[in-house]
């Protein structure tokens, strides 16, 4: 450390600060005092990288077994033309009724291993095991008295009633295979910051998620049961496949199935980040997205390459990431450390197909408007213009089209606020702890659209998509089978408003 003399000018004075705002940072090896402590040459938690081959360092491996719990708390609400104070008015649509309370719980075993394999260069995986995920839908002021208008599909039915609670879930989230990259050094090279890109793999090993009521209404007077999880074609949810006996897609149609755990994708996540310690603080920041492609045996599968389907993969998710992480104390002769790390994530949620807050209500709906199956395809009215004004109907032999839950969302954005701290007391452990607060924006949950324009090439299969100017019809495009007038039209749809999940974790890392 540099030290002043009692004759220093003020003029020395001004240059030796001037040097000290021009360096701006500390170097790892450069002299300290007696009470000062020494620095560690391990970077930010976010973009450290286990290595091998390495000086006196010839493999690494760390360990990860850690707990998280998540909750989520959001209002369901619903579009509505009723004409009535406070509602609509003037032919507008509001978002003004309340539909339900959306509660989900999930406990997390969160399992990682990080294997160096050479120079700033490691591969990653990781685990996560969902131990409960629970959801439930509540009543709230306004929609427990008013659920045959909150709740209302065509007349004469409730598209599901409250409360509504989904059974308890359980297995692992999915496997993920990654590899970490650093392509910069700040220990190595101090006039450079840490650079780490990285790439992970995540693969559904469980079966997917399907639409389930933990609690179905009986199917007649005598008290026979609806199946809790049944298959998108069994129409009457009594265990009999509306394709013709007992055999469904999977080639063993049994009537309940199993409520799954996975999202049923295929997912390849890509990430790089970026830090520069500047003496006990370290701002950092970085990219990451999540791009998702649907399994054939997910509830994706079945019609997601048909004709007229407009959207026929999961949201694409991209985050930009900004932090700090602050040293308030650390002793490298003893391997121990204090952090504190404060993180604030911003995320970009496209429009997909995807497991909503609806996703069990609607997929095991008993509304013959949603059980009842959409045929994928038209063909020309041959009674046409003899008898009929209509030039298109539906062609019985195309692909039957079921209602598996699964409804496309409005793209939206989410902001994120974490906290965590880290407890390294020795040489091969560590602990870390936080917490993070995720608000999300409000957004349509039932948000699919009636045709795929530009895809009909005659009016015979152009069905309800055409135009007409006197006599003539001009066909606008193909019928989507995935719409439902019901949730899907405008005045009818679903959305999630005041969406808000709090995470809590603890970790503990061996470091070998």
């Amino acid at each position: 450390m540099a030290t002043l003399r009692r004759g220093t000018s003020l003029g020395g004075l001004a240059a030796l600060l001037g040097v000290f705002a021009w360096v701006g940072y500390a170097r790892a090896d450069e002299p300290h005092g007696v009470a000062e402590p020494t620095l560690f040459s391990e970077p930010a938690e976010i973009t450290q990288v286990a290595d091998a081959v390495d000086g006196d360092d010839p493999f690494d491996l760390e360990l990860t077994a850690g707990f998280a719990q998540t909750w989520k708390t959001a209002q369901i609400r619903r579009e509505t033309s009723i004409t009535q104070d406070g509602l609509s008015s003037g032919g507008f649509t509001s978002r003004a009724l309340n539909v339900a309370k959306y509660s989900e719980s999930t406990s997390r075993l969160n399992t990682r291993a990080n294997v160096g394999l050479y120079k700033d260069l490691a591969l990653v995986f990781r685990l996560p095991i969902i131990l409960s995920n629970d959801r439930e839908l509540a009543s709230v002021e306004g929609s427990g008295a008013q659920q045959s208008t909150t709740l209302m599909g065509l007349p004469g039915e409730r598209l599901f009633s409250l409360p509504f609670k989904s059974p308890t879930r359980s297995g692992i989230e999915y496997l993920a295979v990654g590899l970490d990259i650093g392509l910069l050094n700040q220990a190595r090279d101090y006039t450079k910051p840490t650079w780490v890109i990285g790439a992970e793999g995540r693969f559904s090993v469980s079966d997917p998620m399907r639409a389930c009521n933990s609690d179905p209404k009986p199917l007649n007077l005598m008290g026979d049961q609806q199946k809790k999880c049944a298959h998108p074609s069994d129409v009457n949810r009594n265990g009999v496949s509306d394709k013709g006996g007992d055999v469904d897609l999977e080639g063993s149609f049994s009537g309940d199935r199993s409520a799954g755990v996975s999202r049923g994708t295929t997912g390849l996540e890509v990430h790089t980040y970026l830090s520069k310690r500047v003496k006990y603080v370290e701002p950092y920041g970085g990219f990451n997205a999540l791009f998702e492609f649907a399994n054939d045996s997910s509830e994706y599968g079945p019609s997601r390459d048909l004709k007229g389907v407009l959207v026929n993969h999961p949201p694409l998710r991209g985050s930009m990431v900004v932090g700090i992480n602050v040293i308030p104390w650390e002793a490298r002769g003893e391997f121990q450390r204090l952090t504190f790390d404060f993180r604030s994530t911003g995320s970009y949620v496209s429009e997909g197909r995807d497991y909503t807050e609806l996703f069990d209500a609607l997929g095991s709906s008993d509304a013959p408007s949603l059980r009842n199956p959409n045929f994928a395809g038209f063909k020309g009215n041959p009674a046409f213009p003899a008898t009929s004004a209509d030039p298109s109907i539906v062609d019985p032999t195309s692909t039957k089209v079921y209602n598996e839950g699964l409804t496309d969302t409005q793209q939206y954005a989410e902001m994120k606020l974490s906290s965590e701290f880290t407890w390294q007391p020795a040489k091969y452990v560590k602990f870390n702890m936080g917490g993070a607060l995720t608000l999300t924006q409000s957004h349509l949950i039932t948000y699919d659209q009636a045709c795929a324009t530009g895809e009909s090439n005659t009016v015979a299969d152009a069905g309800p998509c055409r135009t007409q100017s006197g006599g003539a019809f001009t066909a606008s495009g193909v019928p989507n089978p995935h719409f439902r007038r019901v949730i899907d039209d405008p005045g009818s749809r679903f959305l999630v408003d005041g969406s808000h999940t709090f995470d809590a974790w603890l970790n503990v890392v061996l470091m070998l």
